[in-house]
């Protein structure tokens, strides 16, 4: 299938965050080509394209840097400096995914925020080695780090539920050469995946791994089974691994993230490695009900409530 691009006009791009750790968010893109299984944007997305299947399009914000380089001046006289707390780059996108080697919008916004002189914390995430390609940028920011998904050392279980997304093994090499080249970098275990790393061999093979390549700090999340991601991925799993369905149904139990973080917070004790806000993420279940179908199945479940944040992109 085609992906469907869409070159767009942005009202904003500096956004106020309601995510953990971070301040504001910049999205260059709406939409992810990547297609992961799991993710938790395919359900805020739904706003603006309804109708379109996760990983099947993207808007493409052709005005970003300007439009960035305009905010952030505003920001600057209202606010009588150059640090607005810690930006993110991104959460309804991949700052990185295929289309930035042609728009290099996430390029041009970083080279914005290097010559204005920005100086909060930029986090980047990513699952994309092509972000090294901007290691000259990075180096001319003050306060910068770049983390990579990686939820997994197998490829084949990365291709499977991460779809279009670069390899797990090219992203451990990009975080070896982030490392060598002086950045600071993370890496974001999340979700945590049921059945395929949720023991402790696994946790601390991956751990390993992570501090053999020089990242200093981990964040961890529990996977988010609301509503609409779990009748995504549940579909998906139904027709290509129903035998997974049970394990991963499991995970949605308070008994099971309780034994996983006993695992994780054991495996990390004796590691020079930060756990991110020193404890696991978790969307704990919203507060209002619908009845749909789900799998055949009529159910009453819990809808996620969305924050407006002028671009109707942040779970509370």
């Amino acid at each position: 299938m085609v992906p469907k691009l869409n070159l767009v006009q942005a009202k904003s791009i500096l956004i106020k965050s309601g995510l953990p750790g971070a301040d504001y968010v910049i999205n260059p893109y709406n939409g992810c080509l990547f297609g992961c299984m799991y993710c938790y944007a395919a359900q805020i997305a739904r706003w603006k394209h309804p109708t379109e299947e996760w990983g099947s399009y993207l808007d493409v914000k052709t005005n970003a840097p300007e439009l960035l380089k305009k905010e952030l001046t505003n920001l600057e006289k209202r606010l009588k400096n150059k640090n607005f707390g810690s930006i993110f780059f991104s959460s309804v996108t991949d700052p990185y995914v295929g289309m930035e080697a042609k728009y290099q919008l996430t390029r041009k916004c970083l080279e914005v925020l290097a010559d204005f002189g920005y100086e909060g914390n930029i986090s980047i995430q990513t699952k994309s080695p092509l972000v090294t390609k901007d290691i000259d940028v990075l180096k001319k920011l003050k306060d910068v780090t770049v983390g990579f998904t990686v939820t997994t050392l197998d490829d084949k279980v990365s291709r499977f539920l991460e779809v279009k997304a670069p390899p797990v093994s090219s992203r451990i090499e990009a975080l070896k050469k982030l490392f060598k080249e002086g950045i600071d970098t993370y890496a974001f275990i999340g979700p945590i995946l049921p059945y395929f790393v949720n023991s402790e061999e696994k946790i601390n093979q991956l751990l390993d791994k992570l501090q053999q390549v020089g990242v200093k700090e981990v964040w961890f999340e529990h996977i988010n089974l609301s509503p609409r991601i779990k009748a995504r991925l549940f579909a998906f799993l139904k027709k290509e691994s129903p035998e997974l369905i049970p394990p991963f149904e499991t995970a949605d139990s308070e008994e099971y993230r309780e034994k996983l973080e006993k695992i994780i917070r054991q495996a990390m004790k004796g590691r020079s490695l930060k756990m991110g806000l020193g404890k696991i993420i978790y969307h704990r279940k919203p507060r209002r009900s619908k009845l749909i179908n789900f799998l055949g199945k009529k159910q009453i479940v819990s809808l996620p409530l969305i924050k407006n944040t002028g671009d109707r992109n942040h779970l509370l």
